[in-house]
């Protein structure tokens, strides 16, 4: 086992013997040509690396205003809302003005210093030397950044330890890769099932346990995002088939807010964070959602923003709130269904009016403007089958998503020690914690 010591610095740790430590400014130099991107191919600074430019990136009128990237050099976002977007650049082309970048004094492995400064701990301490006024103005600037200390291992070392994450971290990926690939198959086998069960095209047996082989006689529902139905099932349109609750929280009847998002529905938004203080809204001005009652959120729920409320509590003043007079809530229960199918969905987009995405940036934000009238969705028509069958969709439904949404949850589990583990790999790697053979 080889002798390590105490590096003297919080973020590394201690590192083998023979190691040295060097601050940033030592190996690097600032690079500040300013060019032109119809001279040197823009390129997007990302936590994958440095690209070609996305073509999700906000685009600028400032083509003359770009700094210099050389094959080699190292890039990285100076503000912290972009935090650990970086990389070293296998490009020649061009940035925007908030990217530092540098140029290696000496010759570096540029594999292990890829590593390196990927590594979520160097994130962390690079953003630990910034300023600014609120998280999202906050910058690490160039004379900053030259004090931050690294890990500097002999340059034998350096490439060992690059080509040994190469290796791990490929295989890593891959497990990724797969495990996401799964948890897709899983959400399309789930959108599939409701679908074909809300309209009744696979039949639900009687204990509402499992699927039934009964032949049923269809009809055509002269509604090209359901198609066939169960002959004796009916079509309505959504108006006729819940009430909406237009109750003002006003005298103020609760102060408990609720919160709608498409993977969870209807949640406390006390659990959703614990800032409160940023949120101290008018609730006279908010709508009352009751138990059972179904919540949709009308510039959000062309994605699945929908979800019947197990609470008592008020909701935002754009979002719409529907009840039945059922005692087991069983028709608002079955329209969560039929609002969360993929075909309901491209028929609520084709109703939206606003705007839909917002792309800025190294990713695409997805920002949804697209509002959804109430006079709009009343008027869609629904598949109706009896209150009994309801029942039945409802219970098998239940049932069933919930085991397929335990599967997404350990799918999900896995994705998230993977991650763990490739942060605290690299870590191990690039302070010399962890021998690579």
């Amino acid at each position: 086992m080889r002798k390590m010591k105490d590096s003297g610095i919080e973020w590394i740790g201690q590192i083998p013997e023979e190691w040295l430590i060097k601050r940033i400014g030592s190996l690097y130099s600032e690079r500040r040509v300013k060019v032109s991107d119809k001279d040197y191919p823009p390129l997007s600074v990302t936590k994958k690396g440095i690209l070609p430019q996305l073509e999700t990136v906000a685009k600028t009128d400032a083509h003359d205003d770009r700094k210099l990237v050389v094959n080699g050099d190292f890039v990285i976002n100076s503000r912290s809302d972009r935090r650990g977007s970086c990389g070293i650049s296998d490009l020649d082309g061009s940035v925007s003005l908030i990217n530092t970048v540098l140029t290696p004094k000496i010759k570096l492995d540029r594999g292990y210093y890829r590593w390196l400064f990927s590594s979520a701990l160097f994130a962390d301490e690079f953003y630990k030397w910034g300023h600014g006024i609120v998280d999202d103005l906050w910058t690490t600037n160039w004379n900053d950044m030259k004090s931050i200390v690294i890990s500097y291992p002999p340059k034998e070392i350096q490439h060992s330890i690059a080509t040994y994450l190469d290796r791990k971290c490929s295989e890593i990926d891959s497990i990724v890769r797969e495990t996401e690939q799964t948890i897709e198959e899983y959400k399309k086998l789930k959108q599939s099932l409701i679908t074909e069960v809300v309209t009744g095209k696979k039949r639900v047996a009687d204990d509402g346990l499992s699927l039934s082989n009964e032949p049923r006689k269809m009809k055509d529902s002269g509604v090209e995002w359901i198609g066939e139905v169960p002959e004796e099932w009916n079509l309505c349109p959504f108006r006729h088939l819940l009430k909406e609750r237009s109750e003002k929280n006003n005298p103020i009847k609760s102060e408990e807010r609720l919160s709608l998002s498409i993977e969870l529905g209807v949640t406390l938004y006390s659990e959703k964070t614990t800032n409160l203080d940023r949120f101290k809204d008018d609730f006279t001005q908010y709508k009352l959602a009751h138990e059972g009652d179904l919540v949709m959120n009308s510039m959000n729920m062309i994605v699945g923003a929908s979800g019947v409320s197990k609470y008592f509590g008020c909701v935002s003043p754009v979002y719409y709130t529907y009840y039945d007079e059922l005692e087991d809530h069983v028709t608002t229960k079955f329209c969560e269904y039929i609002f969360r199918c993929k075909t309901m969905l491209r028929v609520l987009y084709s109703l939206g009016k606003g705007i839909y995405a917002i792309e800025r940036g190294d990713d695409k934000v997805n920002t949804c403007r697209l509002k959804v009238s109430k006079e709009d969705l009343k008027s869609i028509m629904i598949p109706c089958p009896s209150e009994n069958e309801q029942r039945i969709i409802v219970k098998y439904l239940s049932t069933k998503c919930s085991e397929i949404d335990k599967l997404i949850a350990d799918k999900q589990t896995l994705l998230q020690e993977l991650d763990t583990y490739k942060k605290s790999l690299i870590y191990e790697c690039v302070t010399g914690k962890r021998e690579v053979n």
